[in-house]
């Protein structure tokens, strides 16, 4: 079955085959715009598949400059620059999201498989709804949100649940949680136990698999929480993280092989995945 590729997905892989021409030809991104009506910041944003390329005429000349002239190949860049372009289920949010969140979830839509850690909270795509509103709630009166905002949040969570769950290609998620995000308490008792019961009933999907890292066991943990996205050969890894309430995204190869490191290291020590529904079970009598 095709893997699912979303405008995310497209315009990063327009971005890369258009830097792969360019550097193929031995331009600098300066060179390559020279007379041609744009900026070298908008050629360097397209090429890292930040910004769209919304202009079809604007690719014509980058291939005629980059000497494409194969039909089959233009037409295959065209078709990704008009992919590209397809408007995102999660757009009508995007008023809500911190900085980064946009690009992010476009590419979580987009990824086959997401690995992640998260020391202090549930990871969002695992949250009951009832766990990730009174998250929202009580940040509420802090940040000086409206009751629309919170919901606003819980919607978008809930929907970016689907993915899995999807009937093609549900996404392939692993991730590690430090005990202290489990026992922090978020809404209350009844509220937690049934964040307890949303991990269990996900990890009975055959795509899904949640491993705790006890606090008792004196293992490496990162400090921060991070998820690396994988897709199919054509796009390369990334890996996510939250510093300052900025979502960052980095495709650099060291930064995505440090943090392989650092999840197998952590995945090693935690608890095995047969272990989890007896774990939360063991806290939901604590609670």
């Amino acid at each position: 079955m095709a893997a699912r590729r979303g405008p995310t997905y497209r315009r990063r892989e327009l971005g890369k085959e258009l830097r792969r021409l360019r550097e193929g030809v031995g331009l600098t991104i300066q060179e390559a715009v020279a007379g041609l009506g744009f900026s070298d910041t908008k050629l360097g944003r397209v090429e890292t598949g930040h910004n769209n390329l919304p202009k079809v005429e604007d690719l014509e000349k980058l291939l005629d400059r980059y000497g494409i002239e194969d039909i089959d190949d233009r037409e295959f860049l065209v078709s990704l620059q008009r992919d590209s372009l397809s408007r995102n289920p999660w757009v009508p949010f995007r008023h809500i999201m911190p900085s980064g969140m946009p690009m992010y979830m476009g590419l979580e839509a987009d990824a086959s498989e997401i690995r992640g850690w998260h020391p202090m909270l549930v990871f969002g795509l695992l949250q009951s709804e009832a766990y990730a509103r009174a998250q929202f709630m009580t940040a509420k009166p802090v940040n000086e949100t409206t009751t629309a905002f919170v919901e606003n949040n819980v919607r978008l969570r809930m929907q970016r649940k689907e993915l899995l769950t999807r009937a093609e290609n549900p996404l392939a998620l692993r991730v590690i949680l430090d005990e202290a995000a489990l026992r922090r308490m978020i809404g209350g008792p009844e509220i937690m136990k049934g964040q307890y019961e949303e991990i269990e009933r996900l990890c009975a999907l055959d795509n899904v698999t949640v491993q705790i890292l006890p606090m008792s066991v004196a293992a490496y943990r990162s400090d921060i929480n991070f998820l690396i996205l994988n897709f199919d050969a054509r796009v390369d890894p990334i890996v996510q993280s939250d510093v300052a309430e900025t979502i960052t995204v980095t495709d650099k190869q060291l930064d995505v092989w440090k943090y392989n490191q650092r999840f197998d290291a952590m995945r090693s020590e935690a608890l095995g995945p047969s272990a989890t529904a007896g774990f939360l079970h063991q806290l939901a009598r604590e609670i």
